[in-house]
């Protein structure tokens, strides 16, 4: 890519582009035309064209060949650079040769010096018999010999290279030489190129400046066109505006018309509404009257009601009394006599409301009836709809033939329930049947019955009355549960009332959550209580918070208050661990269990402690649902015992049958099953109802046949319940078939004595079972336990039996060896048992398949009479036991199921039992087999994750053993234990000690001492640099704070010696090269980390320092996130900030107010949303809202701790020797990487005002004044702090006025900061707060803004020109503020400066030197008036603005020497602007100015007396003017310009009245004049008022005139106005030579 860019050099590269762009150039420009450049430009242009075309074939034929030799031209100059290349190339050989060789002769040389040394030693020995050197001297010879034969072929070599290199290098020169020609040829195409180029620059600037005329001569007609439109525009506007105030007097006329119109409907309107709240007040106060007598009424029945209480207390009390005397149960006759009326109570209510009910059906129906016969006679319906019975008439006959006292229940269920077939229903069936009749018909009342209420206030019911209606546009404003403004109020006061009582606790920075107080116990507990009895229960109550606390009594909930009464006593503060206890009393009063919590408040907040209250129970339950007798002899007797624990407070009734009998218990499910379709109402009277049926059933009363037939006809279906009982045996509907049982089965396995009875509360009954085996085979029956309390379920139990007839059995026919492992021995051993009376020989048989894996010892033995035998069973795994066992090995659960057989002799059927085991593997896993850790400097360490899996369905011991020094194995150093089918993660930590390539095994042993292997390699690295520190853990850093920490890098690689030391290298590499090393810190994107120097150069035997600064911020994404949530919310809350006093006052008055609250909601509708959307795209850093939720964020901050690997490349080289931006070669294995642990805190120190900005902004002060902030700070750390500020810079514009050296805990202090700019300039500094636990940086910013004004008046020198003594003229100048401040000016003159007093007192101004005057007052009024006078006097400029002031000039005499000085003074102290005011005074209206002063600047003291108008003329003497003209000579040869003066005549304007209106001019002599060389023009004419005319005087030197002596010639000019003047002009002249 090199060579590429060196063939084609720049310039040629731009020369030939400039040749192509400039053969058919045109320009093109919009407002001008440009022509062309003549052809003949264009052939100059290409070099090697030199002839003129005169066709257009031959134009073509030239433009070709000109192509072609460009690129002829192109491919010379590209080889030419080729050849310069390698000219240089073959030179730089040639030197690096050269030098080669020369050292290859110096080792020569030394190489025989060292020969001959040699050769002389080995003389020496070899005279000496000195063996042993001789052979090492032979040695070293021998090496001499072949390192300088090595030399020489090296130096013929370098030789030869050299020759053909210098072959090459003369050929490279003769082709330099042919090419000179040509090089030369393109220079000079080049610089013609370069004149064409230049002379068509020329042509177009010329151009261009044409069309430059061309546009100012527009641009100034579209400004006369400009001006021309503006006037009409202000003629039209002119008219339009008197238009405009002829339509508003008109209209001002019919608004006042309007107005007075509405003015008198809301007076209207004011008036009815002032009537509307009269009759209002007047209704209140009549409804407040008879709500105090309705509660003197109420008091009176209340006294009533209390004192009927207290005689029926007395009454009760009396019969306690007397029950209790006669020796009865006083608790238990007032209980049911509390009942019996209960009951009554009920019963007389029943009877009320079937009456109110048989009312209203009754006076519907007739109500309906009438409005029937109205419609049936309007509509005259067939006869055969008449006689059809309706479901009304149906209802009708029943509610008759009810009131008749009937009982025809049949009505009341349909005709599916087959119920009309029994012509005597019971008791219960009637009751179900008219409650059921009743429950469906009271909801069929008339919603719309007439009332007998009155209103209190008479009219307010009337239906012409109109309430008030709310405006649609309010009902619709305000939702369902208050507006939102409703609900933030409600909200916020919650929030101050929990905030005034709960609080936060933090203790050493942790904020204690969860619960405040323990309890013991955690359950407050009555269980099986008694009503009337009273319980106490204490709990203790322990502080589990960090510090002290307090605890509150609340109180329970509200269903509770009447039976539970809590006694606390509160005892203050309680610091941590300590316990206060609570008293809990429980007085019963009804029978029902009750559920709650008692509620405590804490200081950190509220907790409760659950309450339960449960009442007497049956718990019933069985210690065993299987009884399994095992194997039996025929004829033997065995008996088990089963028991029946009630767990409960409350006995019951029970009973054990067999699960196949039916028992009368079961009915009184059945009728509780029917109380499920009543409603609620009715429960509680049918329940009583059925419990006495029950009680009856089961006492005998009734016989079971029929309950069954009762409840047959009573369940609509008995398939659905059966389905709905699934546990349950299943039953026929023939009784007898339900309680047939198995007569064997009865003989067999049957209970014992004890099958029914009563079983007391927290007891146990025990019931037997007997097994009586009569024939061979397995037996089972189930049992179930019913009992007397409906609530109690039905309990069921089997039992199992086996009844045999051999002698000799095995009492554990299954052998469970559980989880077996693979090349493990198990053993267990097998007892046989025999009822036999003689010995019998036994034979262990063990199946085909498993004898390789199971072995029974002995395999033949012999068992005494009535005892047992032991055999040995061994089970030994091999991994083959899957393929050898066959259909008694499951593959996919492991599960061995091998069945073992025992030949009795004598015996045809042999005993078996099996044999049951779950074999698996002891098999670990290690993934992956193979770890490859890569490169890893000796200076660091890598993690690499390795998963152990255990294939075995037991738990494993392992462990890494023989693990090398330079790896580490966590956790627990590779030992541990793993779990069943469990994948354990192992960190493996490589880190090598030096630098090489690692291949190594790791090997894991289980506890069966099995070996598990795990390659792995890695490649050890020596970085040439290293780190003074590898980790840097920074202290805990608060928000925007910095903390710094430093480090070296070190360059110790001084010797290439691997034998002394360990080099640099990478694995078994090269070593790296001595010299200077670079590096480069490669921090993430985004972190709060920064490096200095982050790139950088280390010498050897150097160490470089690095700062490593941590700085935590917010991110900026989580700022705005809270800046935008800032802004919905007050987006939200804004439209809730309206006056609701205001919206009050316009309710009153409706019509209004719906138009003013639509048009106040439409444009907040609208602008909202594009608002928020607004600021949200205009939200910037620097913002208010961007700064306050900056603010906020750090004062909620909680901390946050980050972890950050720098990784820090290295290189060899100088990073300044690199080329351009060209980065340096770092190998990615040298890598060191640096470590940073980075805790972020909360800062402890907050600024509380303008919303927590840091960043305060002076804003614009003007030079010279300062500006004021205060800042409030606030400690929010739980310490007291010292507090120190950083050095302001002296010099600077800021200073802190109120430093302080301590912050308490939660004070918060104000710090006052001023500014004080000193220039124009933007200025800006840092305020660092400076505590133990961290630092707040205020950032301080301010412009200084300088007040400068410009004026209107050119030079600071305002000539007010001549004016008539007592006469004055008026001349207005401006001064514009060009600061962005509001300046206030004065103005003051010199003449009534307070210093012009003292400066009198000085020697006068006209007897000093012209160099010593520096009063610039001139020449002041003789009456003691200022004769300059400036408005105004003071004032302020605004920004921007431009403020006009008028001088005027009154003097009261004639003079010539008026003067002062106008001083601009901004804010009383800077000096501005000075202006000279000038001015000149004559008595008539004529006057000449120029010539040379002859008379001082200063009026003299004396004064001139007024001559009059009479004698003027006589005391007249001339007034003489000095002209001198200076000829200057440059050359005698060379003719110079005349010299030339000039004299101005003036005609003052006035407004006295005067005969002459001008002023004429006369100069006599003119022709002497002429004759010495003075030409004047004009000599005469005439001047108008107000304005001048030049004489003009030039003068040539005769030829006659002598340069030594001047020339000194008088006229007389004489003016002519008023009055007549006349001067004496003396004209000097005078040759002089330049110098």
């Amino acid at each position: 890519m090199e060579e590429d860019v060196s063939l084609f050099p720049r310039e040629e590269l731009l020369e030939n582009i400039s040749l192509l762009e400039y053969e058919g150039d045109k320009l093109e420009e919009p407002e001008f035309e440009v022509e062309s450049p003549p052809q003949e430009a264009e052939k100059d242009a290409v070099p090697g064209y030199h002839c003129s075309v005169k066709e257009d074939d031959a134009d073509k034929t030239k433009k070709k060949t000109s192509v072609e030799d460009r690129i002829q031209a192109f491919h010379l100059q590209k080889d030419l650079n080729y050849q310069d290349k390698m000219h240089k190339e073959k030179d730089l050989f040639i030197q690096k040769t050269s030098r080669e060789l020369r050292a290859c002769q110096q080792r020569m040389d030394s190489l025989r010096r060292q020969q001959a040394t040699v050769a002389g030693e080995i003389t020496l020995q070899r005279e000496a018999s000195n063996t042993a050197a001789m052979g090492r001297l032979q040695a070293v010879s021998r090496r001499l010999c072949t390192e300088l034969e090595d030399e020489r072929g090296l130096q013929s070599r370098l030789t030869a290279a050299l020759k053909e290199s210098g072959n090459a290098m003369w050929h490279v020169e003769m082709e330099e030489e042919q090419c000179k020609d040509f090089q030369k040829s393109k220079q000079e195409e080049a610089e013609e190129a370069r004149r064409c180029f230049q002379a068509h620059a020329d042509q177009q600037l010329r151009r261009e400046k044409e069309a430059l005329g061309k546009a100012e001569r527009n641009r100034l007609l579209r400004i006369r066109k400009s001006f021309h439109i503006q006037k009409e525009y202000g003629l039209r506007h002119q008219k339009l505006v008197e238009d405009i105030q002829k339509n508003h007097r008109i209209a001002v006329k019919f608004l006042k018309a309007s107005l007075g119109r509405i003015r008198e409907q809301e007076r209207k309107e004011e008036m009815e509404s002032r009537q509307y709240m009269q009759r209002r007040m007047d209704a209140v106060l009549a409804l407040k009257n008879n709500i105090t007598a309705n509660r003197e009424t109420l008091r009176k029945f209340q006294a009533w009601g209390q004192a009927k209480a207290e005689l029926a207390e007395q009454k009760v009390q009396a019969e306690k009394e007397a029950i209790l005397a006669q020796g009865g149960d006083a608790f238990k006759h007032l209980f049911h006599q509390r009942k019996q009326q209960e009951l009554e109570a009920q019963q007389r209510a029943f009877e009320e409301e079937q009456k109110l009910r048989k009312q209203e059906i009754v006076s519907r129906i007739l109500k309906e009836e009438a409005e029937e016969e109205t419609r049936r006679k309007k509509q005259h319906r067939p006869a055969k709809i008449r006689d059809r019975r309706t479901s009304r008439d149906k209802t009708w006959s029943y509610i008759s033939d009810l009131c008749e006292g009937k009982t025809a229940v049949t009505a009341s269920f349909p005709p599916e329930n087959d119920l009309t077939a029994d012509p005597e229903p019971t008791s219960l069936a009637q009751v179900v049947s008219s409650d059921s009749v009743h429950g469906n018909l009271a909801p069929s009342t008339n919603p719309d019955e007439e009332t007998l209420a009155e209103p209190e206030i008479s009219g307010l019911w009337n239906e012409d009355h109109k309430l008030y209606q709310v405006p649609k546009e309010e009902v619709d404003q305000k939702p369902v549960g208050g507006t939102k403004m409703d609900k933030d109020i409600l909200a916020r006061t919650m929030e101050q009332l929990r905030s005034g009582v709960v609080r936060k606790q933090v203790v050493s920075g942790h904020e204690f959550k969860g619960r405040p107080f323990n309890s013991k116990p955690e359950l407050i507990h009555f269980k099986d209580f008694d009503i009337g009895k009273v319980y106490k229960k204490k709990i203790t109550l322990i502080n589990a918070t960090y510090t002290i606390n307090y605890c509150k009594l609340v109180g329970v909930e509200e269903h509770l208050r009447d039976f539970i009464h809590i006694e606390f006593d509160p005892p203050g503060p309680m610091s941590a661990g300590m316990s206060c206890e609570v008293l809990v009393t429980f007085k019963p009063m009804i029978n029902k269990d009750l559920e709650g919590n008692v509620s405590f408040l804490a200081q950190t907040g509220g907790f409760s402690v659950p309450l339960k209250c449960s009442t007497k129970k049956c718990s019933l339950s069985l210690d065993q649902e299987l009884i399994d007798f095992g194997s039996y002899v025929v004829g033997e007797t065995a008996s088990r015992t089963i028991t029946l624990t009630n767990a409960g407070g409350l006995g019951t009734r029970f009973r054990c049958l067999p699960a196949s009998e039916l028992c009368e218990l079961d009915d009184s499910w059945s009728i509780l099953k029917v109380s499920s379709l009543l409603t609620y109402e009715e429960k509680s009277i049918y329940e009583k109802i059925i419990t006495g049926l029950s009680e009856q059933q089961f006492e005998g009363d009734s016989s079971p046949v029929d309950v069954q037939s009762w409840k047959e006809s009573g369940k609509p279906d008995s398939k659905d319940q059966e389905e709905a009982r699934p546990g349950e045996p299943e039953r026929t509907s023939v009784p007898t078939a339900l309680a047939m049982t198995s007569s064997e089965e009865q003989t067999e396995i049957a209970l014992g004595k004890i099958t029914e009875g009563e079983i007391g509360p927290f007891s146990s009954i025990k019931v037997p079972v007997i097994f009586t085996p009569v024939i061979p085979g397995e037996i089972q029956t189930k049992f179930k336990v019913m009992f007397k309390n409906p609530q109690c379920p039905t309990l069921y139990f089997r039992v199992v039996g086996v009844a045999i007839d051999v002698p000799v059995w095995v009492p554990k026919p299954h052998v469970d060896l559980k989880i077996c492992m693979y090349d493990r021995l198990y053993q267990d051993s097998i007892t046989v048992h025999t009822r036999s009376k003689v010995a019998l020989r036994l034979k262990f048989d063990v199946c085909k398949e498993l004898r390789g894996h199971i072995e029974l010892l002995p395999e033949t033995g012999y068992i005494q009479a009535l005892s047992s035998y032991s055999v040995q069973l061994k089970f030994l795994p091999r991994v083959s036991l899957p393929e050898d066992a066959g259909k008694y090995f499951d593959k996919e659960s492991r599960v061995l199921e091998a069945p073992m057989t025992i030949w009795v002799a004598d015996q045809i059927k042999p005993l078996e039992f099996t044999v049951h085991a779950i074999v698996t593997t002891s098999d670990l896993e290690v993934s992956p087999s193979e770890v490859d850790f890569g490169y890893c400097t000796v200076y660091e360490a890598i993690r690499t994750e390795i998963s152990l899996h255990n294939h075995s369905l037991l738990p494993q011991e392992f462990g890494f053993v023989g693990v090398p020094k330079f790896v580490d194995i966590q956790p627990n150093d590779g030992f541990g234990t793993i779990l069943p089918l469990e994948t354990l993660h192992l960190d493996v930590i490589f880190q090598p000690l030096k630098a090489k390539e690692y291949s190594f095994e790791l090997i894991c042993k289980s506890e069966i001492n099995r070996s598990f292997k795990l390659s792995c390699r890695a490649v050890g690295v020596h970085p040439p640099l290293e780190l003074s520190h590898y980790q840097i853990k920074f202290a805990a850093t608060a928000l925007y704070g910095t903390s710094v920490a430093t480090l070296y890098v070190i360059n110790s690689h001084l010797s290439m010696n691997s034998l002394t030391h360990s080099v640099p290298r990478i694995g078994s590499g090269d070593a790296a090269p001595v010299g200077p090393t670079s590096f480069e810190f490669l921090l993430p994107p985004d972190s709060p980390i920064t490096i200095s120097p982050s790139v950088g150069t280390v010498l050897p035997g150097k160490r470089s320092l690095v700062q490593v600064a941590f700085r935590p911020v917010l991110p900026d994404k989580l700022i705005r996130q809270e800046a935008f949530q800032a802004l919905n919310k007050e987006t939200e809350t804004k439209p809730s900030r309206k006056d609701t006093a205001a919206l009050r006052r316009e309710l009153r008055k409706l019509s209004l107010s719906a138009v003013r609250l639509q048009g106040r909601d439409r444009p907040f509708r609208v602008s909202t949303p594009n608002t928020l959307e607004l600021q949200k795209e205009n939200l910037k850093t620097s913002s208010e809202e961007y700064q306050a939720a900056q603010a906020a964020l750090v004062r909620a901050f909680q901390g946050k701790f980050d972890k950050f690997v720098v990784p820090c490349v290295v290189a060899s080289g100088d990073i300044k020797d690199r080329k351009g931006l060209e980065p340096m070669s770092f190998s990615p294995h040298n890598t060191l990487f640096l470590e940073l642990w980075c805790p972020a805190v909360a800062p402890s120190i907050v600024v509380t005002s303008d919303k927590g900005k840091t960043a305060f902004n002076f804003g614009d002060v003007a030079v010279g004044h300062h500006g004021i902030k205060k800042v409030s700070i606030q400690n929010i750390s739980p310490e007291d702090l010292a507090v120190e500020f950083s050095v302001l810079n002296p010099n600077g514009p800021f200073l802190l006025l109120n430093p302080s050296s301590q912050l308490h805990t939660g004070e918060t202090q104000v710090l006052v900061l001023s500014f004080s700019p000193r220039e124009s300039t933007l200025a800006q500094e840092s305020l660092d707060i400076i505590t133990k636990r961290g630092t707040l940086t205020l950032t301080l910013t301010g412009t200084g803004v300088a007040s400068t004004i410009t004026c209107s008046i050119e030079g600071d020198v305002l000539n007010m020109g001549y004016v008539i003594a007592r006469e004055s003229v008026s001349v207005s100048f401006k001064l514009q503020n060009n600061s962005s401040l509001p300046i206030k000016f004065s103005m003051q003159l010199d003449s009534l400066s307070s210093k012009r007093v003292e400066d009198q007192q000085q020697l006068p101004t006209f007897l000093a030197s012209p160099a010593q005057r520096t009063d610039v007052v001139g020449t002041q009024n003789h009456n003691g008036q200022s004769v300059f006078s400036v408005v105004p006097v003071e004032g302020v400029m605004d920004p921007g603005k431009v403020q006009d002031f008028t001088v005027t000039f009154s003097p009261d005499h004639e003079s010539l020497y008026y003067s002062d000085q106008l001083r601009v003074v901004l804010f009383k102290k800077k000096l501005s602007q000075q202006i000279l005011l000038k001015g000149a005074a004559r008595e008539h209206m004529m006057f000449v100015e120029g010539g040379d002063p002859l008379d001082v600047p200063v009026e003299s003291l004396t004064t001139i007396p007024v001559l009059d108008p009479e004698h003027r003329e006589e005391a007249e003497e001339l007034k003489p003017i000095l002209v001198t003209l200076e000829y200057v000579q440059f050359d005698k040869d060379t003719p110079s310009p005349p010299a030339t003066r000039e004299l101005q005549v003036g005609c003052i304007r006035t407004t006295q009245l005067s005969p002459k209106k001008t002023v004429e001019f006369s100069l006599d002599s003119i022709t002497s004049l002429q004759h010495k060389g003075f030409s004047i023009e004009p000599s005469k004419g005439f001047v108008e008022r107000g304005q001048t005319k030049t004489i003009s005087i030039s003068w040539l030197p005769p030829s006659d005139f002598d340069p030594d002596h001047p020339l000194m010639v008088s006229a007389l000019l004489q003016l002519r106005g008023d009055v007549k003047e006349t001067y004496k002009v003396i004209f000097v002249a005078q040759v002089v030579t330049s110098s």
